[in-house]
């Protein structure tokens, strides 16, 4: 296990990180004004699942078969360019939000909403290599089990994940219920998230490894 100095410097590092604005808490936040917090919170869920299959890789050696091989990297990240298109062409294919927020959503949108968000993060390369870059820097081999220590850093940094972007969730949840009181949203929730998912497509596909 790492000590308790190099848990709280990765602590320290995992809330700088997610508190820095980025594709993760836009969708987030998108979402959550789309569709209320609960899918806000569904999302986040899917996207914690895939940092611990990212994590994995790295624990593995896997996350370097990028680096080896741009052919393998270049895949990923066009079929993740090429979901997230799909998504939102489904999203613009979909009914308009309702404004009654206390409507339950059900259970099979629940599992889609969580496998979208785990299945965007998980056809994301830059976040294997986010990690092959970051993790090292906090395991120590004789510390123990690379793997389980591993699994604690992810595990903290989907915690300080959930705690930044819960808040955001709930802003967004907020600005949903007051914007919604009164009338319907009309067609204005759908066109953000598809929007949000387009520009996140586009920034994918042109990114590069470094």
């Amino acid at each position: 296990m790492p000590d308790i100095s190099t848990l709280l410097l990765f602590s320290a590092a995992s809330l700088a990180l997610t508190a820095t604005p980025g594709p993760d808490m836009l969708l987030i936040a998108s979402r959550s004004v789309s569709q209320g917090k609960s899918a806000g919170f569904l999302t986040y869920a899917g996207i914690a699942a895939g940092c611990y299959c990212h994590a994995l890789m790295v624990a593995f050696g896997l996350a370097q078969l990028f680096l080896l091989v741009p052919t393998a990297f270049d895949i990923v990240r066009f079929a993740g360019a090429t979901y997230l298109i799909y998504l939102a062409w489904q999203t613009l294919r979909s009914k308009s939000a309702s404004a009654d927020t206390t409507v339950e959503v059900p259970r099979h949108r629940k599992r889609r909403i969580f496998s979208e968000g785990l299945i965007t993060n998980l056809l994301n390369p830059k976040m294997a290599l986010f990690m092959l870059a970051l993790f090292p820097q906090f395991l120590n081999p004789e510390a123990g089990s690379v793997v389980m220590q591993t699994l604690v850093l992810v595990t903290i940094l989907n915690v300080v994940g959930l705690v930044v972007n819960g808040t955001v969730i709930l802003a967004s949840g907020h600005l949903r219920d007051r914007l919604g009181r009164g009338g319907s949203f009309g067609n204005w929730p759908k066109y953000l998230l598809a929007s949000v998912f387009a520009g996140l497509a586009l920034r994918l596909a042109f990114t590069s490894r470094s």
